[in-house]
């Protein structure tokens, strides 16, 4: 049996189409549609109903698919442990971690550990969601909720300290009790500090929403209203002022996590120690 088609048959069975399975391999949707009829003609048992419009699995798909999905979890853990064992500070090491955290804090420490090992090659991810390092789409992942499932090595790195902002000309024409905010929509509507600007709101209008903080940051100083953001996206900038000084800053832990059996690689452990002197600071 060739396991690139079992593969192949796998990555369909888990996203239900071809161009989605395709995507997450990165090939042709033609490509995925051969290796499964590849895999039907070595195995002489249908795994695809081709018969609707819509590609379903067959009884025999579904039983096969669930097999096949337990020996893609053996094989990614063999990758992490093959690169557990490697000694030479050498390859690429991929951190997953909010974008404006990421351009903001970590791009400096890894431009400095890159320089420190040149065989390492550094990829940054920006992203809100968690990657999941049990499939090795990402060896770090820094995030603002602990994880809580998986073999994780997790690692309190400090805290993100969230405040009120708006531009100087928005408070002079503007009361208090007719301040509009700024937040998050989408998937980030449920984040602690959409809940907290709620609250804080207590029933004023959340008039402008944008799905990064950098665009919030931006829509803050074109006068569009109130914004609770991160202090660090403030920092230096004299166009916007804090509007609740004299109240505890919201905060919010910063964790890192990479796959237990990563932990040791000789690149990831580098990288977390540089991420670590930084945030330390």
């Amino acid at each position: 049996m060739d396991w690139d088609d079992l593969r192949h048959f796998s990555a369909f069975a888990t996203h239900g189409s071809l161009s989605r399975a395709a995507q997450g391999l990165g090939v042709e949707h033609a490509t995925v549609a051969r290796r499964i009829a590849a895999l039907e003609a070595h195995l002489k048992v249908k795994l695809v109903d081709r018969r609707g419009r819509r590609l379903m699995l067959t009884p025999d798909g579904e039983r096969i698919a669930t097999m096949a999905q337990g020996m893609g979890r053996d094989a990614a853990a063999i990758e992490r442990a093959a690169a557990g064992a490697r000694a030479e500070l050498s390859g690429v090491i991929t951190v997953s971690a909010p974008p404006a955290f990421a351009a903001a804090r970590l791009v400096a420490p890894l431009a400095a550990l890159r320089q420190r090992h040149p065989g390492l090659e550094i990829r940054l991810i920006g992203e809100s969601r968690s990657a999941a390092l049990e499939r090795r789409e990402a060896d770090i992942a820094i995030r603002l909720s602990r994880p809580e499932e998986g073999e994780f090595t997790i690692t309190n790195l400090g805290a993100m300290t969230f405040r009120l902002y708006a531009s100087p000309a928005y408070l002079a024409q503007t009361p208090e009790a007719k301040w509009t905010f700024i937040g998050y929509d989408g998937a980030m509507t449920s984040a602690p500090q959409q809940v907290k600007l709620r609250e804080i709101a207590a029933g004023r209008p959340i008039a402008f929403t944008a799905s990064t903080a950098e665009i919030q940051l931006a829509a803050t100083k074109a006068g569009a209203g109130v914004a609770i953001l991160p202090d660090f996206t403030v920092e230096g900038d004299k166009s916007l002022v804090c509007v609740n000084t004299n109240e505890p800053a919201f905060r919010r832990d910063i964790w890192l996590a990479v796959h237990s059996d990563m932990k040791g690689a000789p690149g990831i452990r580098v990288t977390i120690e540089a991420l670590k002197a930084e945030l330390a600071q």
